[in-house]
């Protein structure tokens, strides 16, 4: 576990500002690697169905919520601790048709404002990279879940190949991440905090850099540069730390994984 100085605030400040509007750009709405489709494999894999409730932690711009509530029919709770993108997601959910079954709530995700066994899943999507202390997110997970509940989520993770302590503190730096859990970590972490594993694997990753380094280089370069105001040095800063990115990607170093559990 390779760690870096990046704090909750530093996420807050990327999130409230045009970084994440960059992202937005490149990535869509969702904000993750995979985009729909990933999504819909984890939602089956969870077995998330009508009727019930979960919650999305670090939810972003509740992109994610609204899939899942539009395609399986559930409710849900949002939880994030940057108001800004909290206040545009409570936009959207109304501009969609969502507003009575989407609920968004300002807080830590390592300190959920919700009730002992409130939910039948808790959902994550590509974000929980960004949360310093994953012990205690795990931990609250399995509180705010009922009895049997699934917790279901990817995320960038440590690939099989391993980061050097100067790769990983670089690569952490830049996408604003405390530090990366690795697969074998998420899945001490879930057994700790009770959880069956039902799957824990990796998942397709490489790709995915190299489609975003495509888009910022050969298709959406004036959209981009107007994203961040005009500057031309940090576009090309940004570049180079994303082809740095990609090259660890192919070489297995950084990655992604999925994870459904069940509680107990």
């Amino acid at each position: 576990m390779k760690r870096t100085k990046v704090t909750l605030d530093d996420v807050r400040a990327v999130y409230s500002g045009p970084e994440a509007r960059l992202w937005e750009l490149i990535m869509g709405e969702q904000i993750h690697a995979g985009g729909m489709a990933s999504s819909m494999d984890l939602a089956r894999s969870a077995g998330v169905a009508a009727g019930m409730t979960g919650v999305d932690l670090c939810c972003c711009l509740g992109a994610g919520m609204r899939f899942l509530a539009k395609r399986f029919g559930v409710r849900m709770c949002g939880v994030d601790a940057t108001a800004a993108v909290l206040d545009q997601a409570r936009r959207r959910a109304t501009e969609e048709g969502f507003a009575d079954r989407l609920e968004f709530r300002l807080g830590d995700v390592t300190r959920i404002p919700a009730r002992d066994g409130e939910f039948d899943f808790v959902w994550g999507e590509d974000a929980w990279c960004y949360v310093e202390d994953k012990d205690r997110l795990i931990a609250e997970a399995a509180r705010v879940l009922r009895p049997g509940g699934v917790v279901a989520f990817t995320d960038w993770i440590e690939g099989p190949a391993g980061l050097t302590d100067a790769e990983a503190d670089r690569i952490n730096t830049f996408m604003k991440f405390p530090y990366m859990e690795s697969l074998a970590g998420y899945s001490a972490l879930l057994e700790k905090h009770g959880f069956r594993r039902k799957e824990c694997v990796e998942i397709e990753f490489a790709p995915f850099v190299d489609l975003y380094v495509a888009m910022l280089t050969k298709q959406l370069t004036f959209d981009a540069l107007r994203t961040l105001g005009g500057d031309q040095a940090l576009f090309e800063a940004m570049g180079g730390e994303m082809e740095f990115m990609r090259a660890a990607a192919h070489a297995g170093k950084m990655t992604r994984g999925r994870f459904v559990a069940v509680g107990a």
